[in-house]
């Protein structure tokens, strides 16, 4: 791991900043700090594409780990949303986006409808087809590629819904229907979502490692206790698909946000 260590002000709540191989790391000293400085990032970026070419296409993460961090970016100044164009990364297979559950839903309620929003394109988890709907979504991705995306890691060390035991690094498809871990449809339960593990789909439309990894920006966003042994394996651990995120490392302009809590495992 290469360590280049920089401390912050404690205006910022920066803790330190560091390179784990390619990927950028900042530590801050809590939830609220990170997110205003992730959101600070994001909308940076957003207005930098907007002034070189006039519009931004990004990719958006749905979870409760981006609660903190999209209404901050709601509520950034100098962002045109008229001129954004987002995706998501992923859809419980099935799921209406009336349903309180859905990916969708989360990113309308908390970002596109609180804002004047360009466009925003969601994977259909009701399609009847759900490989015509990987299909239909992939298309729309290679027709305006994204200039960015915003990411979680969940606590089994997933990216999108792309699971450790489903993972491939080179996988030939852009978009897919994946099959759900027990680790992952737990947290699911652990974040409030569902009552059951029972009531958690199995399936998921989502976006493959090779997709977001295409991605020339990365932002990942990932708070909390629960994603300490997540974060310990993708900053210290080997990237492997075990840990599918670790594979961040490789990525040459990728940016990772944690707080304390979740930083609370590293060696360092």
């Amino acid at each position: 791991m290469e360590s280049r260590v920089q401390r912050g002000t404690a205006e910022d709540g920066l803790v330190e900043r560091f390179r784990a191989g390619r990927l950028n790391v900042y530590v801050y000293e809590s939830r609220p700090k990170m997110a205003a400085a992730a959101a600070a990032a994001v909308s940076a970026e957003i207005r930098r594409l907007q002034g070189e070419r006039g519009r931004a296409v990004g990719i958006f993460a749905s979870a409760p780990s981006q609660n903190e961090f999209l209404a901050e970016l709601a509520g950034a100044a100098g962002v045109d949303w008229s001129k954004v164009k987002g995706f998501h990364l992923d859809e419980y297979l099935g799921m209406e986006d009336s349903a309180p559950q859905s990916f969708r839903r989360f990113l309308l309620d908390r970002l596109v409808n609180k804002v004047d929003f360009g466009e925003f394109h969601g994977l259909r988890g009701e399609a009847e087809d759900a490989a015509a709907e990987c299909r239909r979504y992939a298309a729309l991705l290679a027709e305006d590629p994204s200039d960015f995306a915003v990411l979680g890691v969940g606590e089994n060390g997933h990216l999108a819904f792309i699971d450790p035991p489903f993972c491939d690094f080179d996988d030939p498809e852009p978009v897919k229907v994946a099959e759900l871990d027990e680790v992952c449809r737990l947290q699911q339960v652990h974040d409030g979502a569902f009552a059951t593990l029972e009531d958690v789909p199995r399936d998921a439309l989502s976006l493959t490692i090779p997709t977001i990894m295409s991605r020339p920006k990365l932002f990942a966003i990932v708070p909390g206790p629960a994603k300490a042994q997540a974060i310990k394996g993708v900053i210290e651990g080997p990237i492997e698909t075990a840990c599918p995120a670790s594979i961040l490392r490789n990525h040459g302009d990728a940016h990772l946000f944690i707080d304390r809590d979740s930083a609370s495992l590293l060696s360092r």
